[in-house]
């Protein structure tokens, strides 16, 4: 796999190297300082698979960069780690096609997680930067979605935190397959078909 990590700052790229090659150790891992140098390594190597970038990178607005990606590399998959908590922007970057969201600020164990689920083809939302809207949907109109149980609000949580069914059953106490077992539960409920729909409709009603 071929990663590039765009940001301004020489000690952030470095640091998220390290523990991308950690996470993926076969994987080539470039690095630019700017969106100019990012959309000059897009167009010399077209087979980069995934892009990590800061979307507040001065030289070029990030609605314009994302609109050069796709058209210098259309099929690379691209994510967001910045140190913004705009829930309005962080909305409007997902909305753009951007594979997740992590904040600067999120510990070791959530950056870690976050970029497995993002690597494995999921989406990263930090459900902390959700606005609390309750369960009920716009202008207060009720969703019609079940209200969840314990165990299912309490393994959504940890779907949100980007961990696996392993890591899930572990925190709490039980087999994978109880685990499986509350997912598809969840997802009924929530009336999605996969982990990351669950995430983005439970963010998008206020449930995490």
């Amino acid at each position: 796999m071929k990663i590039l990590i765009a940001d301004d700052h020489a000690l952030f790229r470095d640091g998220l190297t390290m523990h991308l090659e950690k996470i993926v150790p076969e994987s080539t891992i470039s690095q630019a300082a700017n969106f100019s140098q990012m959309f000059k390594l897009l167009s010399d190597d077209n087979k980069i698979d995934f892009v990590f970038f800061d979307f507040e990178m001065p030289d070029v607005s990030w609605q314009d960069a994302i609109d050069n990606l796709k058209k210098i590399s259309p099929d690379t998959a691209f994510a967001i780690i910045s140190g913004s908590e705009d829930n309005r922007t962080i909305k409007a970057l997902l909305s753009s096609g951007a594979k997740g969201y992590i904040p600067k600020r999120s510990d070791i164990k959530v950056l870690n997680n976050a970029l497995r689920l993002i690597l494995d083809g999921g989406t990263y939302v930090p459900p902390n930067l959700i606005e609390n809207s309750a369960l009920n949907g716009v202008n207060g109109k009720n969703s019609g979605i079940k209200n969840l149980t314990y165990r299912q609000s309490q393994v959504l949580d940890l779907i949100a935190q980007g961990k696996s069914n392993k890591q899930i059953a572990f925190d709490m106490g039980v087999s994978e397959s109880t685990v499986k077992l509350h997912i598809n539960a969840l997802l009924r409920s929530l009336r999605v078909n996969n982990r990351t729909q669950a995430v983005i409709t439970a963010q998008k009603l206020g449930i995490i």
